[in-house]
């Protein structure tokens, strides 16, 4: 007899099968119990998510000689028929090779006649969102309006391009993605029903790689189990047999690239190549791994929601010490980025080499987010002692002598060259209270103060230049005395009053490239304050 594929031999044949859908099951076998069927249903969800097989058993049940509480008995002629396959009451159409109006009107055609045996006959259309308009058309009147025997179950992927005369005759249930927990359960109980040993670590693999189809994942373990067959599957099998990396890899990655070590991180890259992993999968997976990260450097208590191992969680709580939040944004945000360039480019592993590249060199972008990685960068030189030279050493240059205007018409280059030096006490004081200042004025201002460029005005005041109009003009309008709070706060902390200004950067930079921004580039201690 020949091999059947694992997510064919155990398709869930009752709805007690059915994981990860009990809203769906539960509906629908009170539905049954109650005799409330309706005769138009629409089950919208991923893939693998048991559309199908929900539509099948639900097939069986309106028909079913025994039912069971609502499900199926799956021993009478009938449920064994539609098991089969043999059946002449359900009919299964794939909508993606049968989308024309001609094939509707057979449909329409064919409900006319009674079925032969139970009592009623069910259509399940798959893919329905594959059918042209003129099918659409032809099958609303009939779906509004069926005769009392027949049942239609429409399944699809893309329920946003069904038109919406067809989903308001339709009651419609969603496909949720299938939690991991469930899939490893579910991966688990199979694999002792198959007399196969599996460490525990490559099924949590294979059910996080399906990404919530449980379809997918008895897929993915068919596949892993063919190529070692006879022997004890691992995780380390399993990340052969998918080209997927190891998380120690990706450590070994994000701190060669917080080091700037280009010639490292190229090398491991070409360690991944070698080993025949595939580049697709290393980048989404990379991602996620720096996810998990900026998740765990977010915020208290984020290990609830992360999927990984405590030993991990570890690990990553180390890594998420040495990075800021605004680096690894930075980071996901240039993978991201990757992830659609390379789905259809035949050089992966050069597009791959460049974002690692521009992660190492935040100057090769000229985005805020590289800026503020630039200035960081330069900051923690500076805190290990690190002097560049005297020609870039931003605590020699002196702008006391400076205007306003002739220092805003300075290139950034030179500006963060040239830091000032007589700024005053009060000033300093300011600077280190930044933080706390900002946070207790709360809501809207505390928003806009945040996008402000702070810089020392003319005659050593206070100067927010914002880029934002709307924060500009909500600011310097004192609306609901947001300045006179700023001030207040101000004056709090420092015991003087301090004179503020608002400005609305015109130029063609960004206010950040175009001022010296005092609480970036002064090296005081900042007292940071959550309010």
């Amino acid at each position: 007899m020949s091999y059947t594929a694992l997510y064919r031999k155990f398709r869930p044949q009752i709805f007690e099968d059915v994981k990860g859908q009990d809203a769906v099951v539960a509906t629908l076998r009170n539905q049954l119990k109650a005799q409330r069927i309706g005769h138009a249903y629409l089950f919208c969800g991923t893939r693998g998510t048991g559309k199908t097989s929900v539509a099948k058993i639900f097939a069986k049940a309106v028909n079913c000689e025994h039912p069971v509480d609502g499900s199926p008995c799956g021993e009478c002629p009938t449920c064994k028929a539609i098991a089969d396959g043999s059946s002449m009451n359900v009919i299964e159409i794939d909508a993606a090779s049968n989308n024309g109006v001609e094939n509707i009107r057979q449909i329409k055609e064919e409900v006319a006649y009674r079925p032969t045996e139970g009592k009623y006959k069910v259509y399940i259309i798959d893919e329905v969102h594959m059918l042209s308009n003129g099918a659409f058309n032809a099958l609303l009147k009939t779906l509004e309006e069926p005769p009392a025997y027949v049942i239609f179950i429409l399944a699809t992927t893309e329920a946003h391009m069904i038109p919406l005369t067809i989903l308001s005759r339709c009651q419609r249930y969603d496909f949720h993605r299938i939690p991991i927990d469930v899939i490893c359960d579910r991966l688990n109980d199979l694999m002792e029903k198959e007399n196969i040993e599996v460490e525990e670590k490559a099924i949590r693999y294979i059910a996080k790689s399906a990404d919530g189809a449980l379809r997918d994942a008895l897929s993915l373990l068919d596949q892993c189990i063919a190529f070692h067959l006879g022997q004890k599957l691992t995780y380390d099998m399993v990340l052969e047999v998918l080209g997927a990396v190891d998380t120690d890899v990706f450590t070994k990655l994000f701190d060669q690239i917080l080091e700037k070590n280009i010639v490292g991180a190229i090398s491991t890259l070409e360690e991944l190549v070698i080993r025949g992993r595939e580049l697709g999968q290393f980048v989404n997976d990379f991602t996620w791994y720096l996810r998990n990260i900026m998740l765990l450097k977010s915020a208290a208590g984020m290990e609830e929601i992360l999927d990984i191992s405590s030993d991990n969680v570890e690990k990553m709580k180390e890594e998420a010490q040495k990075v800021e939040t605004e680096e690894i944004m930075r980071y996901i945000r240039i993978f991201s980025e990757l992830s659609n360039q390379i789905k259809y480019s035949t050089q992966k592993r050069i597009l791959i080499e460049i974002a690692i590249i521009k992660l190492c060199k935040p100057q090769m972008e000229q985005n805020n987010d590289a800026i503020i990685n630039r200035i960081i960068a330069l900051e923690k030189k500076l805190e290990n002692g690190v002097v560049v030279s005297q020609d870039n050493n931003p605590r020699q240059s002196i702008m006391q002598s400076q205007g306003a205007e002739q220092h805003e018409q300075m290139p950034q280059q030179n500006l963060i060259n040239k830091l000032p030096a007589a700024v005053t006490d009060d000033l300093k004081k300011i600077v280190n209270e930044w933080a706390a200042v900002k946070s207790a004025c709360g809501g809207i201002t505390k928003s806009y103060l945040g996008k402000a460029t702070v810089t020392i005005g003319n005659n050593n005041e206070l100067m927010l230049v914002l880029d934002d109009k709307n924060a500009y003009e909500y600011l310097s309008t004192n609306k609901a005395n947001c300045l006179d709070e700023l001030k207040t706060q101000i004056a709090d902390r420092i015991g003087k009053d301090v004179e503020v200004v608002v400005k609305h950067n015109t130029k063609n930079v960004a206010a950040a490239d175009a001022y010296v921004d005092i609480t970036k580039l002064i090296n005081f201690d900042i007292t940071e304050e959550n309010i």
